[in-house]
Parts: C-alpha cells; sequence; structure tokens
C-alpha cells in the first residue's frame, strides 16, 4: 500500500479524534464497518474517489487538508463543509493537528521524528529477504539475544533495521544445518520470526500474520514447547486483531492445554498464553471467559518458576497480572473496575522498558474512558519517559489528540503533542 493511503489515512483518524468519534460511528455514517475504517486509517485500505469525499464530508476535512499531493492523480479534492462547529482556537488547533498527521505518514510509526528515522516496511522486507551466508549458531543466538534487547527497549527502528538481514542469516544456517544443530537453528529462526511479529503488532500491520505463521512452522520444527506457546501467541494477536477474537481465544486456550503444567519451563508460558486468551475475550465482550482466564492466569502464579529460559524467556509476575487485568477491564467497558489494581501496581518494578510503557498506557487508556484528562495525560507522559518510540504509535497519538479537543484544559498537552508526533 503506498505512501498516499497512509497519508489520507492519518488526515482521516485525526478529524475523526478531534470529532469525539469512534470508528464504529465513522463507519456507520459513511457504510463502512469499524474495521474498515482501521484498515482506512492505518492506509490498509485504499477509498475510491467517492468514498473519500463522503468521509471528508462528515468529517469536515477541507480541500486544504486533503492535499493534492496525498493521492496522485487527484488534482483538486471539492472543499466540504465543516460538520463540527469549533471555535477559532480550536480550528487552528485542528489545522495544525491535520497537518502533523499528514507529515507522519512519512516517518515511521515507530520513529523518532528525526530524519535519520527508517521506514518500517516489514511487509516488503518479509518476502524480500536480502541474501545471508550461513553464520554460526553461538554467533547467530548472540545477534538474536540483542536484538531482543532492542525490543525490551523499545528501540524499534534499530530493530527494523537488523531484522530482515538477522531471519535471512537464520534462514541461510538453518538450510545448511542437518541433526540437532537443524533443531537449534529451526528455535533461533522462530525467535527472529516471533521479534518481527512483535514488531509489526506494535503498528497493527499485516505483516504480523506473516510473521507469527512462519515464527509458529519453525517452532513446531525445533520441538521445543515454549517456542510454539510464543508463536501460537502472536498467531492469536494477529486473529484477534483481525475481528476473530473467539477463534484467538480457541487456539490460545488449546495451546495452553498442550503445555505440560507439571513442567515448570512452561509455566510462564502457559501464563502468557492465558492471559493474551483473557484479553482476547474481552475484546470480543465475553467477560465471563475473559475472567475465568485471568483467574487461571493467577493461579498458574502459584506455581513457581514462571521464568522460561533461553532464547524464548518469558517471565510472567503478580504485576504483569495487574497490568492485563486494567487492559481486560477496559476492552469490557468497565474501566472502573481497574482503578484499584492501577492504585496498587508498581509500574516501576517491571523489567523492560517496553513492559513499563504498554502498563502505562494500558493505564492511561483507563483513565481516558473514565473521563480523567490529567490522570490520562500523567499516564502518557509516564509512556515516553520510558519509551518515547511508543507515543509514536497510532493509538496513542490518537489518544493525545483526544486529548487537545478534550473539555478540560490540560497545560503542557499541546508541546507534548507536538513533540510526540501528534502535533506538528
Amino acid at each position: 500500500m503506498g505512501q498516499a493511503s497512509t497519508d489520507i489515512g492519518a488526515v482521516l483518524r485525526g478529524a475523526r479524534c478531534a470529532a469525539r468519534l469512534t470508528q464504529a460511528q465513522v463507519g456507520k455514517a459513511c457504510g463502512y464497518s469499524a474495521s474498515a475504517v482501521s484498515r482506512i486509517e492505518s492506509g490498509k485500505l485504499r477509498l475510491d474517489y467517492a468514498s473519500l469525499l463522503r468521509f471528508a464530508a462528515f468529517l469536515g476535512v477541507g480541500d486544504d487538508q486533503l492535499r493534492a499531493s496525498a493521492v496522485p492523480g487527484m488534482a483538486k479534492v471539492a472543499t466540504v463543509a465543516q460538520s463540527y462547529p469549533v471555535d477559532e482556537e480550536d480550528d487552528v488547533r485542528r489545522r495544525n493537528l491535520l497537518t502533523g498527521a499528514m507529515g507522519a505518514g512519512a516517518v515511521a510509526v515507530m520513529g523518532t521524528g528525526s530524519a535519520s528515522a527508517a521506514p518500517l516496511d516489514l511487509e516488503v522486507s518479509l518476502f524480500r529477504l536480502p541474501p545471508a551466508k550461513p553464520v554460526p549458531l553461538p554467533r547467530l543466538v548472540q545477534q538474536i539475544a540483542a536484538a531482543r534487547q532492542d525490543y525490551y527497549a523499545v528501540q524499534y527502528n534499530r530493530l527494523a533495521q537488523v531484522l530482515p538481514r538477522l531471519i535471512a542469516a537464520a534462514e541461510a544456517t538453518r538450510d545448511a544445518s542437518s541433526g540437532r544443530a537443524r533443531d537449534e537453528a529451526h528455535l533461533a529462526l522462530a525467535r527472529t520470526y516471533v521479534l518481527a511479529a512483535e514488531l509489526a503488532s506494535k503498528q497493527h500491520s499485516d505483516a504480523t500474520w506473516v510473521a507469527a505463521d512462519r515464527a509458529l512452522s519453525a517452532a513446531r520444527s525445533s520441538g521445543i514447547p515454549v517456542a510454539v506457546g510464543e508463536a501460537s501467541r502472536m498467531l492469536a494477536i494477529a486473529m484477534r486483531r483481525s475481528g476473530r477474537p473467539a477463534v484467538a481465544v480457541q487456539m490460545l486456550t488449546s495451546e495452553a492445554a498442550d503445555l505440560d503444567a507439571a513442567h515448570d519451563q512452561t509455566r510462564a508460558v502457559r501464563t502468557s498464553l492465558l492471559l493474551t486468551g483473557a484479553y482476547s475475550a474481552a475484546a470480543g465482550h465475553d467477560r465471563n471467559t475473559a475472567l475465568d482466564l485471568m483467574a487461571e492466569a493467577g493461579e498458574e502464579l502459584g506455581h513457581q518458576d514462571t521464568t522460561a529460559p533461553g532464547l524464548f524467556t518469558v517471565d510472567a509476575t503478580p504485576a504483569q497480572v495487574d497490568a492485563y487485568r486494567i487492559s481486560v477491564f477496559n476492552a469490557l467497558g468497565t474501566p472502573d473496575e481497574g482503578v484499584t489494581i492501577a492504585n496498587r501496581l508498581d509500574v516501576d518494578r517491571m523489567p523492560t522498558a517496553e513492559r513499563r510503557a504498554r502498563a502505562w498506557t494500558d493505564i492511561a487508556r483507563m483513565w481516558n474512558a473514565l473521563g480523567d484528562g490529567q490522570k490520562t495525560f500523567d499516564a502518557l507522559q509516564r509512556v515516553e519517559q520510558e519509551a518515547p518510540q511508543e507515543m509514536r504509535r497510532p493509538a496513542l497519538r490518537a489518544l493525545t489528540a483526544g486529548l487537545l479537543y478534550g473539555p478540560t484544559r490540560l497545560e503542557g498537552v499541546r508541546k507534548f503533542a507536538s513533540r510526540t508526533g501528534a502535533l506538528t
């Protein structure tokens, strides 16, 4: 999908957030499903000219905002009336936001905003890996470990640069190996594809499907249950985000059941699968299943060790379970049930910047749903402190944009929006 679709999607997303509308509301008005609106806003689905004008009219986007360069061959987009009255200050802020959104498409979703930020195009690179030669397994494992640290440290740009070459090297090493060494190479390859799936998932990219499927194939070939569990978890996340949460739950619970509960090394993975299953059930508005799976995941914590060693190190802690509880209540539409949990959660004790940023993101979403703009802003600032590149994710930019047009004027939010890419 070309840059034009990404730019237009960013404009429409910014206008929707400014109007404080949901994707479902916009879709209903324009004849699309909520999932289709999501794909339009992320640049995955291209609108024809007539449909674009329908969206623009409903969202109050004018021809000065839909720049001619955004759509090849479109010399002029018809001027449309503003659908939502705003005061003069908000009108200026809206124009600035949309101008920033137009430019944001040219920068990686996880970018830093600097000129050196590289595009994250896993959908292309996964199908056109660079040439590579086999490398000794110890060196390959060391390189994969370094890449994992980049993910945990939220160095997404650097990880995006090294992943295609790392995957290519892992495939070449697997192809050149035999016997036990081939099994170990399959395990290494599975780890690289899980990393690719995790990174693609951050930007809600369809590449998550490709990477997760390849990860699962390599994991099964390795014969390592922990690797199979982690790859299955990423595939289930892709299923959930494509609108099939019930199928995702079924897959996650089946994989968890297949893991040997008596084996310490699989307990952390079982817990991780159950937590992801709980959130998937919540996304599908299945409260009973979501709470049952959360309870089961909590019970697993009573059976230490909850850490899986090796290339697929997975840890499960009470803090991680609590963070998931907040996200589950958010998805169920009962964020108030997460307030007590958020107040007791010591995010600073969580082991990685990526996990701490995720926890603060869930807390920000909770306070936003409860209408507390200041606490939402406080939580988003903590996300930025932990992991600046996380704030470049579309969902967090949209959350920041929403604060600009909320009922409460928040000191510093405009500078924050500018600094994090929601407003330039």
